[in-house]
């Protein structure tokens, strides 16, 4: 017998249920509280079992009809409609758990402690701006290479390519660590490749060595009335070519003056590793004029702010002290890396890789990754020794010593 609208409607409830059956199985069971429920009877491996389609009138007669249909062609291929129904709530649930965001704060809070605090921080803010509010709450596996790159655009739109780049890189780290912890089994990141517009590469601007002599001259006469430790700072920085951040955030206790040696630990370097710089005699001698005048100053910095001395110097002192000197457009602090490299390799006959270590760059090949911070360390000890022994005869006003070296 076929149920009908009418007579579910006016179906009243009892003081016990009781069923109107449809066929097939399906049944709709009244209950003394009025609800009226949807059920299935049905056999599974010789053994009768009941699955609930929801109350009317929230599931129509027509809904429930088509849910008996549905579990039946589930029935035909050995399928027991209520272990597919809890598969389906469950992969629900596994879903709703490995979000792109939820993997990423995940991948993003085990970098805790590896990275420095800044650029924890960073990488937050960035997912948090340029991609949670796009895919955050799409299941990871459903983020294909179409969909990650309209996010990228949006990025790209607002002319910020290098952030497009890095919101790639990001993407393609969390994909990396969905894959290991079993949430996804790809990463759609490298389909991207040439896909997004990228930056001509700007070099910072350097001085050839030719022009090192004026460069000096100009901070020796001190026509732009810098501070000492401003000039010590800019000597230093062309003594030992280290990234300006390192030489901004010196610290005292890092600074060896019996071995020689100041050594950056590894969380204020680029690649996350401890580096060793041999100091020459005229380091040694700058830096000891550096803490003679800071000595009086509660500070651990080496280079301190002239204002707040518990805050090392502001990034733009050396550049904006370099344009004072007329150097603008010409040279940069991060310069005087590149100044050395090339002058060292070409003037000094320096191998490269004893260079390159010197850089705190990673070496390509094995080598790179054997990395230790002690690597070529005598080598590198001579050599910045040379290197300042030929800065000083660039500075002098000796012409034959100066056109030994071919400058």
């Amino acid at each position: 017998m076929k149920l009908y609208d009418k007579t579910i409607k006016s179906a009243e409830p009892r003081k016990k249920p009781y069923k109107l059956f449809d066929g097939g199985g399906l049944f709709l069971e009244i209950m003394p509280n009025g609800s009226k429920l949807w059920r299935l009877k049905y056999r599974y491996l010789g053994k009768e079992k009941r699955i609930s389609f929801g109350s009317y009138p929230l599931v129509t007669l027509a809904d429930a009809r088509e849910k008996r249909d549905e579990a039946k062609k589930l029935l035909l291929q050995d399928i027991d409609p209520s272990t597919a129904r809890q598969d389906n709530k469950e992969a629900l649930i596994r879903n709703a758990q490995s979000t792109f965001e939820v993997i990423a704060r995940e991948w993003h809070a085990n970098q805790k402690g590896r990275w420095s605090e800044n650029h924890y921080n960073n990488v937050l803010h960035r997912m948090e701006r340029d991609i949670f509010p796009y895919i955050g709450k799409k299941a990871i596996t459903s983020i294909d290479a179409p969909v990650l790159l309209d996010v990228l655009r949006r990025i790209e739109k607002r002319g910020a390519l290098d952030i497009a780049g890095r919101a790639r890189q990001i993407c393609g780290q969390v994909f990396r660590y969905g894959i290991v912890t079993g949430k996804c089994s790809r990463d759609p990141t490298p389909d991207l490749k040439g896909a997004l517009k990228t930056r001509k590469t700007k070099h910072f601007a350097a001085i050839d060595i030719k022009e090192l002599p004026e460069l000096l001259q100009a901070l020796e006469r001190n026509d732009a009335r810098l501070y000492n430790r401003t000039r010590r700072a800019i000597k230093l920085s062309m003594l030992t070519f280290v990234r300006p951040g390192e030489l901004r955030k010196a610290r005292w206790e890092e600074i060896d003056f019996d071995a020689k040696e100041w050594r950056i630990p590894a969380n204020r370097m680029k690649m996350k590793r401890e580096h060793i710089v041999p100091l020459s005699r005229q380091a040694i001698a700058l830096l000891k004029e550096q803490q003679e005048e800071t000595g009086c100053i509660n500070t651990p910095l080496v280079f301190p702010s002239q204002i707040k001395p518990r805050q090392p110097m502001s990034d733009g002192t050396v550049r904006i002290a370099l344009q004072k000197l007329g150097f603008k457009d010409r040279m940069t602090a991060h310069g005087f890396r590149a100044l050395a490299r090339t002058t060292i390799r070409e003037k000094l006959d320096y191998a490269p890789d004893v260079i390159e270590c010197q850089l705190a760059h990673k070496a390509a090949g094995p080598l790179g990754e054997a990395y230790n911070r002690a690597q070529f360390l005598d080598k590198r000890k001579v050599m910045m020794q040379d290197w300042a022994d030929y800065v000083d005869i660039m500075a002098s006003n000796n012409k034959v010593i100066r056109a030994k070296f071919g400058s």
